[in-house]
Parts: structure tokens; sequence; C-alpha cells
């Protein structure tokens, strides 16, 4: 019997970790598109497609960080995470929508 709670309970860690790594590679790939949205700048007057461009790559970080929101959300509800976790993907989301409303214009 003692067997079988020691392998539940290493199950359990398992799934914890494996929440969080998909998590933090689900905020990896969106602070990806958002830094890109971030830095880049228009080079001059002519430049007609940094607008489009900063917008694609926010709009990609949002959708991604959307993503790992409904997957926070399922990991705290579930109690395998704690709440604490919303933080990035609450800083993510708030970057990309304000980079969207305020992308430069040529």
């Amino acid at each position: 019997m003692g067997e079988q709670r020691t392998a539940g309970a290493i199950g359990v860690h398992v799934a914890t970790a494996a929440w969080a790594t998909v998590l933090l590679g689900l905020h990896a790939v969106a602070g990806f598109f958002v830094l890109n949205a971030v830095l880049t700048e228009s080079e001059g007057p002519w430049d007609r497609t940094v607008t489009g461009t900063v917008r694609l790559m926010a709009g990609l970080g949002l959708a991604v960080e959307l993503m790992a929101l409904a997957g926070t959300a399922a990991a705290v509800n579930t109690g395998r995470l704690r709440r604490w976790w919303y933080a990035p993907a609450a800083a993510l989301v708030a970057v990309s929508l304000v980079r969207m409303v305020f992308a430069p214009q040529p």
C-alpha cells in the first residue's frame, strides 16, 4: 500500500512539472513575438510595413499567450499550480495590447 501512495505522489509531481514546462514554453514563444513587436521601429517615412509587422507580432504573441492563459486557468483550478502563474500571462497580454494600440505610424 505504501508503494501505491508513493507512485501516486510521483505521478502528481510529474504532472505538475509537465504543466509548468508547457506553460513556460508558451510564455517563451509569446515573449519572442512580443519582444519583436516592441523592438520593431520604423526606418523612416518610406517604411510603410512597420505598422503591419508590429501588429502581426503583437497579435501572434497575444494569441499564444491566451492559450497559455487558458492552460494556466486549468492548472490553477485543478490545484496543480499556484495563482502567481497568472502574472507572466497578464504582463505579456498587457504589453501585447499596448503595443498593438500604439504601433508606430510611418
